[in-house]
């Protein structure tokens, strides 16, 4: 086979995955989400200004190494599932639910703290629903990886909301009211 209609196959089966959701293709966003996430934050501490810079400066550049971590971790569980992951700029871009854009290097230490925050809560949406798949398609490492991840990203949700003197959930709760 070619490799255009090996693309082609994939392609379809992506669609098709996409309608009727499955732990690999709704980890696929997950994985979209990380990459995403880390070029966000690596804008964030290259342009953030402001009195929080110091504290967003470090805290952020620990999460870009975690979420590379997390990235290659996923990756090759989906691999070991027999799953197609996404690899290129590309399908990052279409699959991610995360927005990004070069206007937002100029939004102050601030407001990228506050924004990171609500990004580890757009992510966590996906990792919920991956977790649940996986369990339902008997894919114990994947769900324990999941489960982990989502730890991870609450964990950051609230040392980012504290140093913005918020509650965990401040701020959080009235947008995922309004997804239902």
């Amino acid at each position: 086979m070619s490799i255009d209609t090996l693309y082609e196959a994939e392609v379809a089966q992506t669609e098709k995955d996409h309608h009727i959701p499955t732990a690999g293709a709704m980890t696929g966003h997950i994985l979209a989400n990380l990459k995403i996430h880390q070029e966000k934050l690596a804008q964030a501490v290259y342009y953030a200004r402001g009195p929080e810079r110091p504290f967003l400066k470090k805290s952020f550049s620990q999460a870009i190494q975690t979420e590379n971590r997390l990235f290659d971790g996923l990756a090759q569980l989906l691999l070991d599932e027999d799953e197609v992951i996404p690899t290129t700029t590309e399908e990052f871009s279409r699959y991610s639910m995360l927005e990004e854009h070069g206007k937002f290097k100029y939004l102050s230490a601030k407001e990228w703290l506050a924004s990171a925050v609500k990004d580890f809560d757009t992510q966590n949406l996906f990792i919920t629903r991956a977790i649940k798949l996986a369990e339902k398609e008997d894919k114990p490492a994947l769900q324990a990886f999941l489960v982990q991840q989502l730890s991870w990203n609450n964990r950051q949700i609230r040392e980012l909301q504290a140093y913005l003197g918020h509650a965990p959930r401040e701020g959080l709760e009235e947008e995922e009211e309004d997804d239902d």
